[in-house]
């Protein structure tokens, strides 16, 4: 028998049995067969110990490959089990996935893990791996894999196996002494899992249930080169400086408190971020034909079953009830734009037509997954929706592309990635409307001129969408900004406008967003500039400081002035030390400290320090506001 293998070159090689993955790599090279970590068959990903039967496509998978980082992290969380197992016996495994940047893995034990126990399942973890065990996959019946996990004491492995359909085999995959229940694949040996870190320990419920077990849940973050891990861990350390709940602690901006949990109280400081936002974004509105609208916060229940959000999100929604009337706070926006389309006979001649609202919405989150400002219950959305026919979405999406691009780089955003996500399985629509939707998304992207990848699958069941993805200045990545097609709500609401031909015709409907939540955008905006945010954008843009007494009127003098400049200005008139209060205010990150002695005084200016401690001299109030509103190219100029 001979068996062709094509690699991803369009070589072939031709093997006299059945080769393992093992076997190519060898073939190419002992390079590659020392690097070699999994390979992938005909599209499939397997173990280096995969025989292939029959003629395939294979290749190699190292670890410069995503996938290869992939198979690391997941034999990394078997490794993690394993020295769990050999310092706490009494342990039982439960599941470890891989994760964004690393792994998991769940516990149920009698104690809480410590820091100190962290150390030591770490250090356990490395003296294993050196070991280099080979690890080898097993398949066995369901029936027999449950009396296996029993007999060794391992019940949750036992339940889980419990919900696989009776007959079906299962495959292990055993390291040393350790045998743990997976698809797979794995590295060859453990020898190949060398850069990790264990960072933490939090409380997970056994299958996400409240009313199970909590199970202790064990972070681990793996790399295949410890510079890559390193610069990871720096950027959380980065991130940890960053964070906007801290920030906003520093800078008074903002707090929360049990009785309205996942909701902000704004300080005048963080209140004066918002309105630079919002005025900021109300002017794009204007300047790109948005027609401002504002709808109710409570709407009756029977707009919500028409639109689709009571059957499919009412776990989501806070509900009320009034003579005998249901109603739902609104968690989104959309169905009351429709209301105000509705509310006339449209035509053809007046489309497109947009729409935008600062939207007030609320959803009932899970408390575990609220998150400072990031995550909450009340926040609002810069949304917008554009009425439109089919021919107009591809020019009304490249419009919006260049629109995001500039208001991102307004906020100090340069690096956009794009995603398109197409039809997923289930959907409303034919397939001859999602042809034209998707190919209108895909030209709007290639109009722009930026690479784009497509999520296949991945659209909401009414239409496709685009999403706007930001990466801050530590390399994070924020989803933001989207434009979905909708094809089902304008629908279901009965909205229709007067065609050409004088037929009645349902409008196409974009729903899209720039900032998207303002709270969410704020808080990145605070940790992308480590709270030091633009002129622009800072809630006070200069501190006027008086060095005696002797210039407490002219301080007040020049305050009142710079507010009547349009500069957001405050004083420090306290009987301090000067240098005390510089010290003081640039912990605040303000943009520009003036300070204000009998020199200042004398000539009617003010002495000017930059944020980075710079000395500009002397100013006159109109060259300062000058030089203040000229760096501010967007909001603060208009």
């Amino acid at each position: 028998m001979t068996v062709a293998i094509t690699l991803p070159d369009g070589s072939v090689r031709n093997f006299d049995s059945a080769p393992t993955i093992s076997d190519i790599a060898a073939s190419i090279g002992p390079g590659l067969a020392k690097a070699a970590l999994a390979g992938r068959v005909d599209g499939r990903l397997v173990d280096t110990s995969h025989r292939i039967e029959r003629d395939a496509v294979v290749a190699i998978v190292t670890e410069r490959d995503a996938d290869g980082l992939e198979v690391l992290r997941h034999s990394m969380a078997h490794l993690l089990a394993y020295a769990v197992k050999e310092l706490f016996p009494e342990a039982q495994v439960t599941i470890g996935p891989v994760i964004e940047s690393g792994f998991y893995y769940d516990f149920s034990y009698s104690r809480p893990f410590t820091p100190e126990d962290l150390t030591a399942i770490e250090k356990k973890m490395a003296e294993l791996a050196k070991h280099d065990f080979p690890v080898s996959r097993e398949v066995l019946p369901r029936d027999k894999a449950i009396d296996f996990f029993k007999s060794i004491g391992e019940h949750y492995k036992a339940e889980i196996i419990g919900s696989i359909p009776a007959g079906e085999d299962v495959s292990l995959y055993r390291e040393g002494d350790f045998v743990d229940l997976c698809r797979g694949p794995h590295v060859p040996s453990t020898g190949k899992l060398k850069v990790f870190k264990l960072m933490k320990v939090a409380g997970a419920y056994w299958r996400g249930d409240s009313r199970n077990e909590m199970l202790q849940r064990i972070y681990g973050t793996a790399w295949a080169k410890k510079d890559e891990q390193d610069a990871y861990l720096h950027m959380l350390e980065e991130a940890e400086k960053r964070d906007h709940r801290k920030i906003g602690t520093q800078l008074d901006l903002f707090h929360f408190q049990e009785e309205a949990p996942g909701m902000v109280f704004w300080h005048p400081k963080g209140w004066a971020i918002w309105q630079a936002v919002e005025q900021y974004m109300r002017r794009v509105y204007r300047d790109h034909g948005y027609q401002e609208v504002r709808c109710p916060q409570i709407l009756d229940r029977s707009l919500w079953e028409r639109s689709g959000h009571w059957e499919n999100y009412k776990e989501n929604m806070f509900t009320t009830a009034s003579e005998n009337r249901d109603y739902a706070i609104k968690p989104m926006n959309c169905p009351g734009h429709v209301q105000i389309f509705n509310k006339g006979l449209r035509s053809y001649r007046d489309l497109p037509l947009r729409y935008g609202e600062f939207g007030a919405c609320h959803r009932n989150e899970p408390s575990g997954a609220l998150h400072g400002i990031m995550r909450i219950r009340a926040f609002t959305q810069d949304d917008g929706h554009i009425f439109c026919t089919d021919a107009q979405i591809q020019p009304e999406v490249a419009k919006f592309i260049v629109l995001l691009q500039g208001v991102y780089a307004d906020f100090g955003f340069g690096e956009i990635i794009y995603k398109l996500s197409t039809r997923p399985p289930k959907r409303v629509g034919s397939d001859e409307v999602w042809d034209r939707a998707e190919k209108a998304l895909s030209d709007a992207l290639n109009v722009a001129g930026v690479d784009w990848a497509e999520l296949k699958g991945e659209g909401a069941f009414y239409g496709p969408k685009i999403e706007f993805s930001l990466k801050d200045s530590i390399g994070r990545v924020w989803q933001c900004g989207t434009i979905q097609v909708d094809f089902s709500m304008p629908l279901r609401l009965g909205s229709e406008y007067v065609a050409e031909d004088n037929s009645r015709k349902v409008p196409v409907m974009l729903h899209r967003a720039i900032v998207g939540s303002m709270e969410r955008f704020i808080g990145i905006l605070l940790e992308n500039h480590a709270g030091a945010l633009p002129s622009w954008l800072a809630p006070v843009q200069a501190m006027v400081l008086n060095i005696s007494e002797g210039q407490l009127d002219y301080t007040r003098e020049t305050v009142l002035s710079l507010r009547k400049l349009g500069v957001r200005t405050e004083a420090d008139l306290r009987n301090e030390k000067i240098t005390y209060k510089i010290r003081e205010h640039s912990m605040q990150k303000l943009p520009y400290l003036l300070v204000v002695g009998d020199k200042e005084k004398a000539a009617n200016k003010v002495a000017v320090r930059s944020r980075g401690g710079e000395d500009l001299g002397q100013m006159s109030l109109a060259e300062f506001a000058a030089r203040l509103l000229a760096e501010a190219k967007t909001g603060a100029a208009a």
